[in-house]
């Protein structure tokens, strides 16, 4: 499991903020793997996201594509 960024509550708000920066509208948004092994940046490809983030409890998931550490697409 990973994190964006950014402390999305719903899977709405990842999605706009993805969309927005697909359109130019928003900065980017980059996904982590935390944790005490290995740098934490996330490998091109299909990632599942998590939030909001620990500690709170998650109550959504999404299967994200990531290129260059960012996000670039909300299934």
């Amino acid at each position: 499991m990973a994190y964006s960024d950014r402390n999305f509550k719903t899977k709405k708000a990842l999605r706009e903020a993805v969309q927005a920066h697909a359109e130019g509208r928003g900065a980017p948004v980059t996904a982590f793997q935390p944790g005490p092994f290995g740098d934490g940046s996330i490998p091109d490809g299909t990632v599942c996201i998590e939030g909001p983030h620990y500690p709170q409890p998650h109550t959504w998931y999404a299967t994200c594509t990531v290129k260059g550490g960012i996000i670039i697409r909300v299934k």
